[in-house]
């Protein structure tokens, strides 16, 4: 692995990849291989014995959150290198097997949990297309939009949802083709929730959405 190959964004499919990764001490770990490093030098950066952190950076690439560089000659010694494989990671729903989110359960548009089941099923589907992608050696076509809104009453913003869907659904009609030779079927979500624009005390309470 050459040290282009770091990616913006590795996603975990695997239940025991994201239970290796969410390890507090391999979290701290995976902060300081943004570049090459050894079980020695991340030892001294997060003050931990060597042989410890040579054991979790072995599960870490086990589990692919980290990859192997090189070997590089110090004194007497042979350091292995590897570095993290992404600036950041995102565990797919797919890890939590049943109990994933399920968007085809909730289906109303204006419930949390039909956005947040929505949300994870666009990660679940994103990680596996990105697989798909790297082995063809395409790159994966997307679109974001994003903006924010500040609606001056709540009936505003149920008409600028009702004329969102309206125009939505016109150019959707517009140009979808069933039966269009080499046509290739898109998702498309549009999705709206309140801006955070305050912070929160740190909690440790799970969330629940409904």
């Amino acid at each position: 692995m050459s040290s282009a190959a770091l990616t913006s964004l590795h996603i975990l499919r695997d239940p025991e990849a994201a239970a290796t990764l969410l390890h507090p001490v391999r979290l701290q770990i995976l902060r300081q291989l943004g570049e090459p490093g050894s079980a020695a030098s991340v030892a001294r950066q997060i003050g931990l014995p060597r042989q410890q952190v040579n054991y979790h950076l072995k599960e870490l690439e086990r589990a692919g959150a980290v990859a192997f560089v090189e070997e590089r000659r110090k004194g007497n010694c042979t350091e292995r290198l590897v570095r993290a494989v992404a600036s950041g990671y995102l565990i797919s729903p797919e890890a939590l097997g049943d109990l994933g989110p399920d968007p085809a359960t909730r289906r109303d548009r204006f419930s949390v949990a039909y956005l947040a089941a929505t949300a994870a099923r666009i990660i679940g589907e994103l990680a596996q297309l990105s697989v798909r992608a790297r082995k063809a050696g395409k790159r994966l076509a997307s679109l974001t939009l994003e903006t924010e809104i500040r609606f001056r009453s709540a009936g505003e913003r149920a008409r600028f949802a009702a004329e969102a869907a309206g125009l939505i659904a016109a150019l959707a009609a517009r140009y979808h083709d069933q039966q269009a030779p080499g046509g290739r079927p898109f998702r498309l979500v549009l999705a709206s929730y309140p801006l955070i624009t305050r912070a929160e005390p740190d909690s440790n309470e799970p969330a629940t959405v409904t």
